[in-house]
């Protein structure tokens, strides 16, 4: 990945575009969406099983960042894409200019009864550093900030008292204020699913390229969770 945006230069970009300026996009995908998660089996779109959850979060390249999670037990599937911008049906080489607005996503479907907001938040916080603001470690461009997009209530509630709870332990080893963005999908826009070759690409390529790492610092999960 970060390859990939040394090559596009403007990939590198440490503003976010406004809507005015941001690519115009489509009105559908030019490309086809795989039907199946590869490890797990599951439908990428759906429909899953009822009382599934779905959590949208962005740590960086989302090619380890889905691995993180379809190894998380109770996840019913995963899948990467572009949310968080303004340009309509994204492909990946123009997300990789800076200029559709939108962040590397993971879709993550859940069972709550097996696997909690909050545990599915735990993996998230300790997975990456959510303190870079637009890059993560060497991927640099607001395609590579954190974010977390919720669809519930419960989600919303726990996104900030995960927050809350882990800004302390950050602080206390040395890191900077958490500049995760927190907001509601509904608020952030449409989840457009990337390309085929990204979806669970380290399956794919299990030599290949993952910018994902941790800071070390474990974060807490309230009472009662």
């Amino acid at each position: 990945m970060t390859y990939l945006s040394s090559l596009l230069g403007s990939g590198l970009r440490s503003t976010m575009v406004t809507r005015e300026r941001a690519l115009a996009g489509r009105d559908g995908y030019a490309y086809p969406i795989a039907p199946t998660h590869t490890v797990l089996g599951t439908p990428l779109q759906g429909p899953w099983p009822e009382g599934t959850r779905v959590l949208y979060v962005a740590m960086g390249c989302f090619w380890g960042a889905e691995r993180a999670f379809w190894q998380l037990p109770g996840v019913v599937t995963t899948a990467v894409g572009y949310q968080g911008g303004f340009t309509t049906y994204p492909s990946y080489q123009e997300v990789c200019t800076g200029m559709t607005g939108h962040t590397e996503m993971v879709l993550v479907a859940y069972d709550p009864a097996v696997v909690s907001d909050t545990d599915v938040l735990q993996r998230f916080w300790e997975s990456h550093d959510p303190t870079q603001g637009f890059r993560q470690g060497n991927d640099i461009g607001t395609q590579y900030r954190s974010a977390i997009y919720t669809t519930t209530p419960e989600q919303a509630a726990a996104a900030l008292t995960t927050r809350d709870a882990y800004a302390p332990r950050l602080a206390a080893a040395g890191y900077g204020q958490i500049t995760t963005e927190i907001r509601t999908a509904d608020e952030a826009g449409t989840f457009y699913y990337a390309e085929d070759y990204h979806q669970q690409y380290l399956d794919k390529n299990p030599d290949g390229y993952c910018g994902l790492g941790g800071t070390g610092v474990s974060c807490p999960l309230p009472t009662g969770a």
